[in-house]
């Protein structure tokens, strides 16, 4: 079976119609290809016109069998329901056979938050007489500040920093804008990054306006970002497996458990669905209890 062909001319659909970000793409993209690989190992001689549900349930089974977890079969069927959809829509195929596949219920893990003290933890760790020491305090109190995903720090930009405001514009998944509130804290320390070190780079054509940079000038990484956090989580003597997305998660519980409201907080999140900010609040028996004692009536 020639894979590419359809691969493409599904990535191209993902990005024209449903205008998903990059990384988005390429996820749906590799997870399809694990149907592929999969397929090519059972019988070569199979067409996409001849894929059937049985063989998506076929597929599911060796995905369980090799251990991976309800979510990440979810995440994979997803891909592939919106691969079949693609090809029932350009008339590739007649008959969608992933219609009738079910997805593994998917169980509703709380994630990792660091306490207030482990984020300060966190930014006493960074050694701020170095360049890139002010940089990275930067980053953390951003990420922290503004609950931003690593992909939107990377792409922040300094045309959308708006200082007298206290505001800054974010380009989330699928190119959506969203403006939230950065710390006076966090907007501090952009502002010393900015005038007293990152002036005194020569910059990358390209990223001009792009804030935050790698010692050549050029746009930050995602690796380069989550290999410093985990090396400051070491330093700090924090023993919690992080990433950025841990202050992201941090972010949201900590201003749910002061008393935000939960729509504000998916506002500030760029969720579309109130359904995903609730996964995000980390909360212990002990809050709601207070919560319950503070507020009902009956308590």
């Amino acid at each position: 079976m020639n894979s590419s062909s359809y691969l493409k001319g599904f990535a191209a659909y993902l990005k024209l119609e449903r205008s998903l970000a990059e990384n988005s793409i390429a996820a749906y993209v590799r997870d399809v290809e694990k149907l592929f690989q999969f397929l090519s190992g059972t019988d070569t001689s199979l067409t996409i016109q001849q894929i059937q549900l049985k063989h998506l349930r076929n597929f599911l089974a060796w995905l369980n069998d090799l251990g991976a977890e309800a979510s990440t079969q979810a995440r994979i069927i997803s891909g592939v329901k919106s691969f079949f959809w693609y090809l029932t829509e350009e008339e590739i195929i007649t008959i969608n056979p992933s219609e009738l596949l079910e997805t593994p219920k998917k169980t509703r893990k709380l994630p990792d938050t660091l306490s207030v003290h482990e984020v300060n933890l966190l930014v006493a760790a960074i050694d701020a007489s170095k360049p890139e020491g002010m940089r990275n305090k930067a980053m953390i109190e951003t990420l922290y500040s503004c609950g931003l995903r690593v992909s939107e720090l990377i792409e922040l930009k300094i045309s959308n920093l708006f200082e007298e405001t206290e505001f800054i514009k974010i380009v989330g998944k699928g190119n959506k804008e969203r403006i939230v509130p950065i710390g006076a804290t966090a907007l501090k320390l952009i502002k010393i990054y900015i005038d007293e070190i990152r002036v005194h780079q020569k910059i990358k054509k390209g990223s001009e306006d792009v804030i935050f940079l790698n010692r050549f000038g050029a746009k930050l990484s995602r690796v380069a970002i989550f290999q410093m956090i985990k090396s400051l989580a070491v330093a700090a003597g924090i023993n919690k497996v992080i990433s950025p997305h841990t202050l992201r998660h941090s972010f949201a519980t900590h201003l749910l458990e002061g008393g935000a409201d939960l729509r504000a907080i998916q506002e500030m999140l760029g969720h579309a669905s109130i359904t995903t900010t609730e996964i995000y609040m980390h909360l212990d028996r002990d809050y709601l209890k207070t919560v319950i004692t503070q507020f009902h009536p009956r308590a």
